[in-house]
């Protein structure tokens, strides 16, 4: 741990505190706004509002940083673990759905969420009466690692449908990902989606000041929405509404986001040299993420979760006092509040989102595995290698779920939640679970799905 960190950066002065706000901001950015882009073309532009986004991206910070008794240097951006989920939603088309527009369906993704986000509340409650170590020996990696596995390749169709409208601009977006997040230094490391959005959607102006087209003839850019919105504006809330198709849907995606969370405490404290899974305690920081969720899902905006862009700031700026992403959270706020500026990111072309999609989907993919890799999941064992290729072929192969009557009620389980289900019972069921939380660092630092994990330099120290 480096014996130089500022926990209190106070002593630096405000405006040094505001400048360390700006720079966490920029880090969670590029990653946050995405989530509303993606889902917005799952629903055909009836999607979610960045206003919203970027509004309760702020308001959970704050609210998690509450819960946690303001001791945890976290902040809350929007959750790439539901893209999936959006996605089934937007092509529901039996019970209630039948007749519906994308726009109808939304805020039942929405209630499902909320759900989803409730269920951390079971997950704190039980983590305080019996213990994380019980808790994580029916979710070990052989579960959680293929589950996210799943989530990446169920996308990846439509990475490939947006990049195709215009592969230029998806291959520039691409390629600047790639170039930020391997060669970049110092700051541009941590923030490889916001650079590849701005390199890009600059490419996208030049091209279109040039006269080019999209290969079907369509404008690169139409900024004809820009000019009709205010500066300044209240975010366009939308109430939830709850079907238990929907939620069957999302609420299995918590147990994937639950991991997630508990991967992103353990790199918090590694990295900040404190045991936050201890004092506040994980339940606390459990609950703060589950409401900020649901609150956030109740108005009409997307899952958080804790960001990994954000620890690996921490790394790099040395400034571990929260009171800098409190700061941060509420520079959020203020952009939610600038509808213009929500519009002009709303411009941004779906050859540059798929492009973008191409390093995203394949990396939630990819931290799956390495969710296994790293907690040296044996796959000599048949147990190991049976309950992961279950929820492979469960994952995948129910791509249109499994639809059921129940009560009159239409009930459609989904692929992924019945890849959830399966293999939670076969874990519990079939001998040999050795799995043991907490005696593998790094192994417990890498099961989340964040964009860019922070690299924790030091594995040996125990959190």
């Amino acid at each position: 741990m480096n014996e130089e960190a500022i926990r209190d950066a106070r002593t630096l002065g405000i405006p040094k505190m505001l400048l360390l706000g700006l720079q966490h901001m920029f880090a969670m950015f590029g990653a946050t706004i995405l989530v509303p882009l993606l889902v917005d073309g799952y629903f055909h532009g009836e999607g979610l509002s960045i206003q919203v986004t970027l509004f309760f991206a702020g308001i959970g910070t704050l609210f998690f940083h509450i819960c946690s008794k303001l001791k945890v240097p976290a902040f809350l951006g929007s959750s790439f673990a539901f893209l999936g989920g959006f996605a089934t939603v937007a092509e529901l088309d039996t019970g209630i759905f039948a007749n519906m527009t994308y726009g109808e369906k939304l805020p039942y993704a929405c209630g499902g969420i909320v759900v989803a986000g409730l269920l951390y509340l079971i997950l704190a409650l039980i983590v305080k009466l019996v213990g994380i170590r019980r808790v994580m020996h029916y979710l070990p990696p052989v579960v959680t690692g293929p589950m996210i596995i799943c989530i990446g390749l169920s996308l990846a169709p439509s990475a490939v449908a947006n990049a195709s409208t215009n592969w230029l601009l998806a291959l520039i977006a691409l390629c600047v990902i790639i170039v930020f997040n391997i060669w970049g230094k110092g700051m541009f490391k941590i923030i490889p989606i916001l650079m590849g959005v701005v390199v890009s959607y600059a490419a996208a102006v030049i091209l279109q000041a040039m006269g080019m087209t999209n290969p079907d003839g369509s404008v690169i850019l139409d900024f004809s929405r820009v000019a009709a919105v205010s500066w300044v504006g209240l975010p366009d809330f939308q109430l939830c509404k709850f079907d238990l198709t929907a939620i069957l849907v999302m609420a299995p995606i918590a147990l994937a986001t639950m991991m997630e969370h508990i991967g992103d405490m353990s790199a918090i404290s590694a990295t900040v040299g404190e045991n936050f899974i201890e004092d506040p305690g994980l339940h606390r920081t459990i609950i703060g993420d589950g409401l900020a969720t649901s609150i956030s899902a109740l108005f009409g905006g997307p899952a958080n979760t804790t960001y990994g862009e954000n620890t690996g700031v921490l790394e790099l700026s040395h400034v571990h006092d929260p009171r800098v992403i409190r700061i941060a959270a509420c520079f959020a706020i203020v952009l939610g509040l600038i509808p213009k500026m929500a519009e002009v990111i709303s411009s941004l072309p779906l050859s540059i989102v798929g492009g973008i999609s191409f390093i995203l989907y394949g990396m939630i993919s990819a931290i799956g595995v390495r969710n296994v890799v790293e907690n040296r999941v044996d796959f000599t064992e048949s147990r190991n290698l049976i309950i992961a290729a279950v929820i492979l072929v469960c994952g995948l192969g129910f791509s249109s779920g499994l639809t059921f009557t129940v009560a009159g009620t239409s009930i459609t389980l989904t692929g992924l939640a019945i890849a959830a289900i399966v293999g939670i019972l076969l874990n519990a069921i079939l001998p040999g679970n050795n799995y043991h939380f907490g005696e593998n660092l790094s192994g417990d630092v890498n099961r989340g799905i964040g964009i860019n994990p922070v690299p924790i330099k030091d594995h040996k120290k125990e959190v």
